[in-house]
């Protein structure tokens, strides 16, 4: 699967290179392009962003930079819009999506994108919470770290299978040594079913 992320802020996403996502990127089933599309601007100063039509607060990521930025990647690709008004993300968007050989995330930022650029390319809006965050970077990386775990070959199935989410429930707790923590004990249930592993 090839993600490609446009972004202000490239920088922000070096922990895609850690843990199981690093993994994945390191074993070929991963690859993720970042695209900064202030690079796009034709403003002598780089600018991105314009004061909105209508009044109010802060500044809107005009259309240009980010659409000329998209018409630059080659393959053709489902284009998500890190946005509050999106759908609420969760484990069976998450599968789905990891079914996808080509993904776009956009990442606004200040009040948003310019509307008609999200109309013109934008497949789905999608949203980690009922919170304001500075931008779409942070959102992206939990939908990105969600997406690699269900590729094909990145966990070993079971674990996938008996993850929290995964029939729809949480995942049950556990316990691993010293059998004694602090006083506490782990259940006799579990003590009378030792895995394969030698205790």
């Amino acid at each position: 699967m090839k993600i490609n992320i446009l972004t202000l802020f490239p920088e922000m996403f070096e922990p895609l290179k850690s843990s199981i996502t690093g993994r994945a990127i390191k074993n070929n089933l991963l690859e993720i392009s970042l695209i900064n599309y202030r690079d796009y601007s034709k403003d002598r100063l780089k600018h991105v962003d314009d004061t909105p039509y209508g009044g109010g607060a802060g500044m809107v990521i005009k259309p240009e930079p980010i659409y000329d930025a998209f018409k630059d990647i080659k393959e053709k690709s489902k284009v998500i819009y890190m946005s509050p008004k999106g759908k609420l993300f969760n484990q069976s968007m998450a599968v789905s999506l990891s079914k996808e050989e080509n993904i776009t995330i956009i990442c606004g930022h200040y009040e948003g994108v310019d509307e008609r650029l999200i109309e013109e390319i934008v497949d789905e809006e999608i949203s980690i919470g009922d919170y304001v965050l500075t931008g779409g970077e942070l959102p992206a990386m939990v939908v990105i770290d969600a997406i690699s775990r269900n590729i094909e070959g990145v966990l070993n199935g079971e674990s996938i299978k008996d993850e929290s989410f995964s029939n729809g429930l949480l995942e049950y707790p556990q316990y691993t040594r010293p059998e004694v923590f602090n006083g506490r004990k782990v259940p006799d249930i579990l003590l009378s079913r030792k895995s394969s592993r030698n205790w």
